[in-house]
């Protein structure tokens, strides 16, 4: 059986797209493309399917219907370089199999990440995880500042460490988070579609989602009709909880949105009176501004 070729996907094999500053992201391998994900599911479904709905309706169908096994028969293998910080985010996805650079073999390059002016802001008062408003250019300046003299004297003193016989393995504890690292990263589709859900969704950190966007080039490159599936019904589509659906029953039947969310027990204000920032109901009135906002 011949192997399954995109000639868009070969040309990018071994090719290190850039990210961040010293970061970058290459595919090293794929297995498969939609034909791959056709045949899985046709071989479940039986004989008859074809003449029921073409190749992209099926796909499309098995999006929809979270019918993901046939997704699991494509594969990706990237070769990653990220910093630290970012590589501690990344893993908690437990679904692939990595393999990573090793600082107990080998000596870890010089290389740090400062974050651009732009990228250095207030805590978010609404995402306890997140950057929030602009901070003052005295404040953004003194941390970029700050930051690169540690990394300079924690690099130093790695190398110190290094010179005098520690070993590599001790020696690494001395390098901060904004080192760089680097491995290999293989998973099926459907877990590589899972990670791009919640890394390119705004609330993810801007340098993960920086990853992410390039990874998300290459997996359209090899499956675009999967790949358009899964922005159609997960990227852009919307869940509506039980309660979330009976607001906009209401809203149907001319409930102003406050109203509709009171009778459906989505509260938008705090005890004291004063209006919510965040909470399922400040979270349904995002999602009617999102659909109020749809190209």
């Amino acid at each position: 059986m011949r192997r399954v070729s995109v000639p868009e996907a070969d040309r990018e094999i071994g090719v290190r797209h850039p990210v961040l500053t010293h970061g970058f992201v290459a595919l090293v391998d794929y297995m498969g493309n939609d034909g791959a994900i056709v045949q899985a599911a046709r071989v479940s479904y039986g004989q008859g399917t074809r003449s029921v709905r073409d190749d992209r309706g099926l796909i499309r169908y098995l999006m929809r219907h979270r019918h993901t096994t046939p997704f699991e028969m494509v594969e990706f293998k990237f070769l990653v370089r990220l910093p630290i910080f970012v590589a501690r985010q990344w893993i908690r996805h437990r679904t692939s199999s990595t393999n990573e650079y090793s600082a107990r073999y080998s000596v870890v390059p010089d290389e740090y990440e400062v974050p651009p002016a732009a990228e250095v802001r207030h805590q978010s008062t609404r995402n306890r995880q997140g950057r929030g408003d602009p901070l003052p250019d005295a404040v953004v300046e003194r941390f970029r500042s700050d930051l690169d003299a540690v990394s300079k004297q924690a690099y130093a003193a790695y190398t110190r460490a290094l010179d005098d016989g520690v070993a590599r393995e001790t020696a690494r504890l001395l390098l901060p988070v904004a080192y760089y690292t680097q491995w290999y990263w293989k998973l099926n589709l459907y877990n590589l579609l899972h990670f791009l859900s919640l890394r390119l969704d705004p609330h993810a950190q801007e340098e993960i989602r920086l990853y992410a966007a390039e990874i998300a080039r290459i997996v359209r490159l090899v499956t675009p009709v999967a790949y358009e599936a899964f922005e159609e019904f997960e990227l852009g589509g919307l869940s509506l909880s039980r309660r979330e659906q009976r607001a906009t029953r209401f809203l149907l039947e001319g409930r102003t949105p406050p109203e509709a969310c009171a009778k459906a027990g989505l509260p938008l204000t705090r005890e004291d009176g004063k209006p919510m920032t965040s909470g399922e109901g400040v979270e349904f009135l995002e999602k009617l501004e999102r659909v109020r906002h749809l190209d």
